[in-house]
């Protein structure tokens, strides 16, 4: 069944026809595979923040605050340049932009040689800024891109089945991290605490020698991935108007007009906030994950402590997969809901729990933030009906991530003052719970739309 209002103006392939708001009949499955392959990759480079954060506190001996840094300069990159991507989409393609993506990533990794040997913590937060440059490009099209790769009906599955595979790059970007960065093995600010002086700089230059081993082989898959996406022929997915002379172009609206129509759209606002929430909420959970079990066992090695994340990864995987199963058969906010409510009764259990059932309830909710981004970013775009706006529409959701700069830095500052990095599990707390009222209040919606 074609999309209501929807009408053919050009074939894609034999079999698959482009419609005149940007979806097609069916979906290209090669086409949607390149695309969803490319989201593990900015998995891979947020996993690999966790590990150099607990890096980072010890060689250049830093309070949990400042570690927060580490997240303020990925997400602060993924903010400042999401409408510029979206501006990049509008004058181009989605490929291109991508493309682009694929290209800064390429660089910011490289970046990293350099900041191995320049040794600063600067020079480590320019590099990562510099990565989230390609993946603000890369999220900003391919998120919005993978939804539109079919019929309507099904733009918010085929943006699950994408996320889906993120947790595959977490998993191997905590895994690099362990075996590369971690792989001398014990506890790195146990091994520096009795070093001083020049013993205690050279042998912290040692340590930040290992951490640009990961991105070797990130930038060979980039490469890779790079080559195939430019030989691939790829749909407009954009809508498109008559013109008077009976052909077809892409319908095109101000950056002034679309936020205007923005401003004026409640459910669209609401969604940027809760996706500010969530994502600060994910962010502040996975930056100190591994801090938390080394506060709370002093007997495992920091490789040991990265392994918790690795069964949060598998944890969000496994949340995704069968979230995508209820989200198949029931309504959005029903599922997400009780996902939300159930989280935040997770996280309190972290807040407050005794010893490692604090560290096993931080891994388990990573469950229930399986099909959240995912959800929230098509169910948000799914409430702007003129389709002119979505490449913008989209790019404002993409800089909702900037709360992954704010929110960890509000938990260290809590762990700071209280001296307690397990009490100050509550700020992801108080977040979840401001994400189940958002789906609660959209329940509404859904029953109102039946």
């Amino acid at each position: 069944m074609e999309n209501m209002g929807a009408k053919v103006v050009r074939p894609f392939t034999k079999h698959i026809d482009e419609l005149s708001d940007g979806y097609l009949t069916k979906t290209p499955l090669f086409q949607f595979i390149v695309i969803s392959l490319i989201f593990p990759m900015w998995g891979a480079a947020a996993s690999l923040n966790d590990i150099l954060i607990t890096q980072f506190k010890t060689v250049f001996q830093l309070n949990d605050a400042s570690t927060a840094f580490v997240q303020s300069a990925f997400y602060g990159g993924y903010f400042l340049i999401a409408i510029p991507a979206s501006l990049v989409i509008k004058k181009t393609s989605y490929k291109f932009a991508i493309m682009l993506g694929l290209i800064a990533y390429i660089i910011g990794a490289g970046l990293f040689f350099p900041a191995s040997r320049v040794a600063t913590y600067s020079m480590f937060l320019f590099a990562i800024f510099a990565i989230a440059i390609g993946l603000s490009f890369l999220e900003t099209a391919s998120d919005t891109y993978s939804s539109m790769l079919g019929p309507k009906k099904y733009a918010n599955l085929r943006l699950n089945i994408s996320a889906a595979l993120t947790p595959l790059g977490d998993i191997a970007g905590i895994l690099l991290g362990k075996y590369m960065i971690f792989s001398t093995g014990g506890n790195l600010a146990t091994k520096m605490a009795g070093m001083h002086g020049a013993e205690r700089i050279a042998y912290g230059e040692k340590m930040l020698q290992l951490t640009l081993q990961p991105y070797k082989y990130i930038i060979g898959v980039l490469i890779i991935m790079l080559l195939i996406l430019a030989v691939t022929k790829m749909p407009s997915a954009k809508p498109k108007v008559e013109t008077l002379a009976g052909e077809e172009a892409t319908e095109k609206a101000t950056l002034g007009e679309t936020i205007k129509y923005l401003l004026g759209n409640f459910r669209y606002k609401k969604g940027i906030l809760a996706q500010f929430v969530y994502v600060g909420m994910q962010t502040t959970v996975w930056s100190f994950t591994i801090r938390l079990a080394l506060d709370l066992n002093k007997q495992i090695s920091d490789a040991d402590a990265t392994t918790f994340m690795v069964y949060s990864y598998a944890m969000w995987f496994v949340g995704k997969v069968v979230a995508t199963w209820f989200l198949g058969r029931y309504k959005v906010a029903t599922v997400l809901s009780i996902y939300s409510v159930l989280g935040t009764i997770t996280l309190l259990v972290t807040t407050f729990g005794q010893g490692m059932i604090a560290v096993y309830a931080a891994v388990f909710v990573s469950f229930f933030f399986g099909p959240q981004w995912p959800t929230i970013y098509a169910h948000t775009l799914d409430n702007v009906a003129d389709k002119k706006y979505t490449e913008t529409a989209g790019a404002i959701l993409v800089m909702a991530i900037v709360g992954g700069a704010v929110w960890p830095l509000f938990q260290g500052l809590v762990s700071d003052w209280s001296g307690s990095m397990q009490l100050s599990f509550i700020v992801p707390t108080i977040a979840f719970m401001i994400v189940s009222w958002y789906f609660i209040s959209e329940m509404k919606y859904a029953k109102e739309e039946k």
